[in-house]
């Protein structure tokens, strides 16, 4: 098939292979270094299990390191949906970014190859996925305080908030050709869940009545049509572009971010809400993964007080960041200079991250609705065998979906959501 990279044309691309990395990372002193020995040392995996990519683990005498290769098709479709390999130049510049302020929350990385549009980067153990460990109900103390910092960080140091007008300007210009994965979030996000779609799936028969009232609702598809206008014109920050939880590696004692391969430049309640909507996917999960010696209703508790935890902690650092003096062009300093002005501006800083939270828990809902009625569903609600059991789960969830999209507006607090999501959730507690 055609091979598609804006940078170098798509020549000299191939798919590596557990038999051919060898010889690929050889040529790269600083992996051949970490590894130790030479490529007959080493043993090679692929382990890769998301859409989109090739992931292989590569362990040497000394060390190990994680190759990502983009593929130039959805690798959960297949080949009648190509995509675009240069998605690999977006992900090696957004993790540039990223460790920029946030050294310790992504993966070092160690090369990346435009031709073969591969990164090689730290192997990240003993940490797992974090969707893994919630599905298995492990409590991470630092979770919610790590994702705040990191959201904070990216967002706030990309913006016009700190940066002069024409660094973002520059920035921004580069991240909007990654055009071919928004696409795929404009479609799968905010689209095709609302309508009859070849993709879309959900637990049938059991949902097809709600899935049917998500293709019917005017005032639901004006709500979403909203967001997507957003995502479209709002070009506010760097973001990571698909900040679930697959997307994160965990231990107790550390937290990473990987794969920010969507990055663009877009509004920032959309990393925001896409964490939430995660929590929440998996909170009214539970129910599905409960056994005899636990019900996961503490569980249930913990994700809630992660969620809170989370949005209190992001808000608290978005507020301090923006009280330091920066070059931003936004709100430039000078002109809030006087004891009035001031407090003018902190008072505006107060409206901007609760007009930020409605903004979050919209996308949330939109997040959520696609990850039950569209294409690409997530582990928490797929490995429940009991369909039935799936389907109320899933049932609660979008009864939520649709009222954060639908109120959003007229939501002002992060408690007021966790109600929102245990009344959504009765039966479950």
């Amino acid at each position: 098939m055609t091979v598609k990279n804006r940078f170098t044309g798509g020549a000299g691309y191939a798919p590596l292979t557990e038999q051919s990395i060898g010889g690929f990372l050889e040529s790269s002193p600083q992996v051949s270094n970490v590894l130790g020995g030479r490529s007959q040392d080493w043993s090679v995996r692929e382990v890769g299990d998301g859409n989109l990519n090739l992931v292989f683990i590569v362990k040497g005498p000394t060390g190990g390191v994680c190759l990502k290769q983009a593929l130039p098709y959805v690798r959960l479709v297949g080949e009648s949906w190509p995509l675009p390999i240069d998605r690999a130049h977006f992900e090696h510049e957004a993790l540039k970014a990223e460790a920029a302020v946030v050294p310790n929350l992504v993966p070092e990385i160690y090369f990346f190859d435009k031709i073969r549009a591969a990164i090689v980067m730290e192997l990240l153990e003993p940490h797992i996925i974090l969707r893994k460990g919630l599905i298995q109900g492990i409590r991470y103390p630092k979770l919610a305080d790590d994702i705040a910092t990191f959201a904070a960080q990216t967002l706030f140091s990309t913006s016009d908030l700190a940066l002069p007008a024409g660094r973002k300007r520059d920035q921004q210009s580069m991240f909007s050709l990654n055009i071919e994965l928004c696409r795929i979030t404009e479609e799968l996000v905010f689209t095709d869940p609302y309508r009859v779609a070849e993709l879309n799936r959900w637990t049938k028969p059991q949902l097809d009545d709600i899935a049917a009232e998500f293709r019917v609702d005017a005032h639901l598809k004006i709500a979403v049509q909203e967001l997507k206008w957003m995502f479209l014109s709002r070009g506010e920050a760097l973001l990571h572009g698909d900040l679930h939880t697959g997307s994160i590696m965990v231990t107790s004692e550390q937290t990473r971010v990987i794969d920010p391969e969507f990055a663009f430049y877009g509004p920032m309640g959309f990393d925001l809400g896409a964490f939430m909507a995660n929590l929440l996917l998996s909170y009214y999960s539970q129910e599905g993964h409960a056994t005899p010696d636990d019900d996961r209703k503490d569980y249930r508790r913990w994700l809630l007080d992660t969620l809170e935890t989370f949005w209190r902690s992001f808000e608290s650092k978005f507020l301090e960041l923006w009280r330091i003096p920066r070059t931003g062009d936004a709100f430039v300093p000078g002109l809030f200079e006087d004891e009035g002005g001031r407090r003018a501006l902190e008072a505006y800083r107060f409206t901007f991250v609760a007009r930020l939270l409605q903004d979050s828990i919209g996308f949330a809902g939109a997040k959520i609705a696609r990850r039950i009625l569209g294409l690409a569903h997530v582990e928490d609600m797929e490995s429940i065998g009991d369909s039935d059991c799936r389907a109320r789960c899933e049932r609660r969830a979008l009864n939520l979906a649709r009222q954060l999209m639908l109120g959003r507006n007229s939501i002002t607090s992060i408690a007021a959501v966790r109600q929102l999501a245990e009344t959504c959730g009765e039966g479950d507690l």
